[in-house]
């Protein structure tokens, strides 16, 4: 039997919505409101506030069962794509219980659709299962999951295994976590259901919850390749177009490309644009190593990222919405990249005449800042010190964020400045304010908006965010409304101090990714009527009241550098 992505997809959400599960839309690629990773890398990583019981799942679904399919980047294996089984981009099947079914009903469901002939009709003899052997410090062997395991009809192998595959949740990493057992398909990990009933806390050790959760994942494409029996991932038809297109190309750098190309694609989509920080060098990375391996092969980047979209704007329409700002954008990196690559070749082959076998990765590093020439394009013509490189990468982020107006506000009253005491009341109201234009430019531009810094004196506030355009009259007048009608309606200005973790489990927006302290300051505005309108993490300072601002106005809206806008606004 021969099951395509659109029917695996259908199959799935239809499985779990009979068994009273809800189903939940993909989040973005660019994690709402959790600063601790670059990309969405996991299916549960949108309910983590849910497990801790931060957030009601009845409230904001209509059911404590979810099921959903979410689209995910890992640059971990970055590496090793090309072989059968690794993917940057992918997908996750997921389905989450928070206090309703735990491990019997999980694995059960887990069997059934995977081997039922109603279903995915998997020869149950392919599969084995796992369990966790309770060989971390405070924990027990998870014996309650293997006696489940060994009453699923035709399951004849079942395995102890250690905390490292079969505990999610490592020690250091606080947040939920617990034993999981997992199902692997011709020894190929399909199917890992991690039961949270602890929770991780900063030194390591283990607080009992006080809800219990599932939270279960599996590799959409690695089922692909197993309900149809296939040899590997490209295999499989969420990449056969792709790989007609890449013929001309040897057969593992069809493989990279493909990979990539899905990546480029999806992170583009979400508003991740080309840069040399964070998610931005991530994208710059995978566009520009698709970019040197179709070189002069006869294949073009637009009719790539067309065949990416053809396959999946039946699951994914907002990709038709954005597909000529993916194009875009893509042409515009790829032009760039073509003017300084020649340059930066030039600049590596004369260091190869000298003969030399290798090269430090502080000479790779300035090759790569100086030219933009991709660490992997080095590593194809010689030899690369790979763990200087990245120290030295490093380290040029640290002066990049090091230059970025204070994180927490931008205000004139950082780093101690002495300023009159009316000047600081005017910056402490524009310092409010920019809180309010935040949550309207989200509400009107979509949440891929993210706060880029800010610069506030006591004439007017300079914000810069995330968007990829300039914006209409019609958008600013609707934005500048928006922020009067709040200050119209009236608000107050809560202040908590609360432990990072904490702090975002509440929702608050933090959207720099650097280190925070442990501790932080959380402002929350909430209207009159109760309802929250703005919570993030900031260094303050801010009004009580409402009634301490005047009228906003936008006095401006420009671009600040490649896909950054910047409003600057005054309090009248």
């Amino acid at each position: 039997m021969t099951i395509t992505h659109l029917e695996l997809r259908k199959k799935f959400i239809q499985f779990f919505e009979e068994h009273q599960h809800k189903l939940v839309s993909s989040a973005s690629l660019l994690p709402k409101d959790d600063p601790s990773v670059l990309l969405t890398s996991a299916g549960m990583q949108q309910f983590k506030p849910y497990f801790v019981g931060a957030k009601d799942p009845m409230k904001d679904f209509g059911s404590i069962n979810l099921v959903n399919i979410q689209k995910c980047f890992r640059t971990a294996d970055i590496d090793t794509i090309g072989d059968d089984t690794h993917l940057t981009f992918f997908e996750m099947l997921g389905h989450f219980s928070f206090g309703g079914y735990f491990k019997k009903e999980a694995l059960e469901l887990g069997w059934e659709f995977l081997t039922s002939p109603s279903w995915l009709g998997i020869d149950k003899s392919r599969i084995y299962a796992s369990y966790y052997n309770g060989d971390r410090k405070g924990t027990m062997p998870d014996n309650e999951s293997k006696a489940i395991l060994e009453t699923l009809d035709g399951l004849v192998k079942i395995v102890p295994q250690g905390a490292k595959d079969n505990f999610w949740g490592p020690t250091g990493n606080e947040g939920p976590c617990g034993p999981n057992a997992e199902f692997y398909i011709d020894g190929v990990e399909a199917w890992n259901a991690v039961f949270n009933e602890f929770y991780c806390n900063q030194d390591g050790s283990l607080t009992p919850l006080s809800t219990k959760g599932v939270d279960m994942g599996s590799g959409f494409e690695r089922v692909l390749v197993a309900v149809n029996s296939l040899n590997n991932l490209f295999e499989t038809d969420i990449f056969t177009l792709l790989m007609d297109k890449l013929g001309s190309l040897p057969a593992h750098s069809q493989r990279i490309v493909a990979d990539h190309i899905r990546g480029v694609v999806f992170l583009l989509a979400d508003h991740v644009l080309p840069s040399n920080k964070e998610e931005g060098y991530i994208l710059r990375r995978i566009l520009r190593r698709v970019l040197l391996h179709i070189q002069g092969r006869g294949v073009l980047l637009e009719d790539l990222i067309d065949t990416v979209i053809d396959i999946f704007k039946s699951v994914y329409p907002d990709l038709v919405k954005e597909q000529k700002f993916i194009k875009q954008i893509a042409r515009e990196e790829a032009d760039k990249f073509s003017r300084t690559i020649d340059a930066g070749e030039k600049e590596l082959d004369k260091i190869l005449t000298t003969g030399v076998t290798s090269v430090s990765g502080t000479e790779a590093f300035k090759l790569f800042a100086s030219y933009g020439l991709p660490i992997d394009f080095i590593k194809e013509k010689v030899n690369v010190d790979e763990e200087e490189f990245e120290k030295e990468f490093s380290h040029h982020q640290e002066v990049s964020r090091a230059g970025v107006e204070n994180k927490f506000g931008g205000h004139g009253l950082a780093a101690g400045a002495v300023v009159s005491e009316e000047d600081k009341a005017k910056i402490t109201r524009l310092h409010t304010a920019t809180h309010l234009l935040h949550e309207a430019l989200r509400k009107f531009l979509g949440d891929q908006v993210h706060q880029g810094g800010s610069d506030i004196n006591p004439e007017r506030a300079r914000f810069d965010f995330s968007f990829p355009r300039k914006l209409t009259p019609e958008e600013i007048k609707q934005i500048e409304d928006e922020v009067n009608q709040l200050i119209q309606a009236g608000f107050v200005v809560d202040k908590q101090t609360l432990p990072f973790n904490q702090a975002v489990m509440t929702g608050a927006l933090a959207f720099f990714k650097e280190k925070y302290p442990d501790m932080v300051d959380v402002y929350t505005i909430t209207s009159n009527d109760g309802k929250v309108i703005s919570r993030e993490l900031c260094g303050g300072p801010h009004i009580k009241f409402s009634s301490e601002l005047g009228h906003f106005r936008i006095i401006k809206e420009e671009s600040s550098s490649s896909g950054v806008r910047r409003i600057k606004a005054v309090l009248e």
